[in-house]
């Protein structure tokens, strides 16, 4: 399946926002993953990126960043760089990335990768995703690829009211579930939509608020 072919899978999947279907189509997966694993690059499953971490199925990329409700003016906190597949999808979509990688061994590769394919919108860090990125805030987006026991409280707070973020959470993989919170003014609770059940690698949880 190609790129353009992977776009249209995904299309036939329920994905409607026409900006993360060019995204998908100009994005080869195949750069993403490693050399062992190129021949199933096309096949819309998570795959093994070594660390005992993975590469999201594509549909579930996409419905991520769907859900985000990006328009192209917007910076975005994502958690998890991994191989570096859902920040490009997102640095093809928003103003600015700002992404955190927790395992050195994946983070520089990423970063390499993502220079030499010419995005200039991204911006890295080492360290606890569940810690965000405060000096950058407040974002209009967060997305993490990696699952909180509970909704970490300092990515609430760094979210800007009427922003978007969507994290997997559960405490196990039977018991994750992704959801899209918006956040309100401040003193407010967050509108909490349930996406769908989903299985993430854990994330390193700090203070958390229930989800």
């Amino acid at each position: 399946m190609g790129d353009w072919g992977r776009a249209e899978y995904v299309a036939r999947q329920g994905i409607r926002d026409r900006r993360v279907l060019a995204a998908i189509a100009n994005l080869s997966r195949a750069d993403f993953v490693p050399e062992g694993e190129r021949d199933a690059a096309y096949q819309d499953a998570p795959l093994p990126i070594g660390h005992g971490q993975t590469i999201s199925q594509p549909y579930v990329v996409a419905l991520m960043t769907e859900a985000l409700e990006l328009r192209g003016g917007e910076r975005v906190l994502e958690i998890g760089t991994g191989s570096g597949y859902q920040t490009a999808v997102l640095a093809l979509m928003a103003r600015e990335v700002y992404t955190v990688e927790i395992v050195p061994e994946l983070a520089r590769p990423a970063r390499r990768l993502l220079h030499r394919l010419g995005f200039t919108n991204v911006f890295f860090r080492e360290g606890d995703g569940s810690l965000g990125w405060p000096e950058a805030a407040p974002f209009d987006a967060i997305i993490a690829t990696a699952a909180p026991e509970e909704i970490p409280r300092e990515l609430l707070r760094q979210l800007r009211p009427g922003g978007r973020m969507v994290i997997p959470v559960g405490a196990t993989h039977e018991a994750q579930e992704l959801l899209r919170l918006r956040r309100g003014q401040p003193g407010m609770l967050p509108r909490v939509d349930r996406l769908l059940p989903v299985r993430f690698v854990p994330m390193t949880g700090q203070a958390s608020v229930p989800g």
